[in-house]
């Protein structure tokens, strides 16, 4: 069964959300394995659990080539809980994003290039790592919506959106003759 993804202008994507008081719950377990499903079906390199409906600070990493994404790095899909950056670079890039939550729009955002995070994974342990480049824009895409944010919320300006057609046609063809 198809996961039902929430769009922009359902007030469920504004709310924040609540911690996450016990990893291990089935309930919570569950709603990764929900997660993991959604994102691959979806195309999507990330995705977090308000945009299924639940306001707890989770969300997945898994950045991989796919058709939205095809010059995306492979890595594991990566459950991340209570996730936060513990610091970042002063150095920031923009770069083209889309959302699972925001169909048929892309727009460029500033971030961070390189950020240190925490999060809990899993299995209940702490993890801690450095992130960077494009991994490093899925995870503080995907912590937005765990704040109620969207991309859109950070564009500068309107001439920095674009429809996904014309990034496929202008951007994604210029990002696979540079490789």
């Amino acid at each position: 069964m198809t996961q039902q993804i929430l769009e922009l202008g359902n007030p469920e994507l504004r709310l924040p959300s609540q911690t996450v008081e016990d990893v291990m719950s089935d309930r919570i377990q569950t709603l990764i394995d929900r997660l993991l499903v959604a994102v691959k079906e979806a195309n999507g390199v990330g995705i977090a659990a308000p945009q299924v409906g639940e306001r707890v600070r989770l969300f997945i990493v898994a950045s991989r080539p796919n058709p939205r994404y095809p010059y995306a790095p492979e890595m594991e899909p990566t459950a991340m809980l209570n996730p936060r950056i513990v610091s970042h670079s002063g150095e920031t890039e923009k770069g083209w994003e889309g959302c699972l939550s925001v169909p048929g729009m892309r727009g460029l955002v500033p971030r961070y290039t390189a950020i240190e995070v925490e999060y809990t994974g899993r299995d209940g342990t702490l993890q801690r790592q450095t992130l960077t480049d494009f991994v490093a824009r899925i995870f503080q895409h995907e912590l937005d919506h765990l704040d109620g944010k969207v991309f859109l919320d950070r564009v500068e300006s309107t001439d920095d959106l674009m429809t996904e057609q014309e990034f496929h046609k202008r951007v994604v063809v210029d990002q696979l003759t540079k490789k």
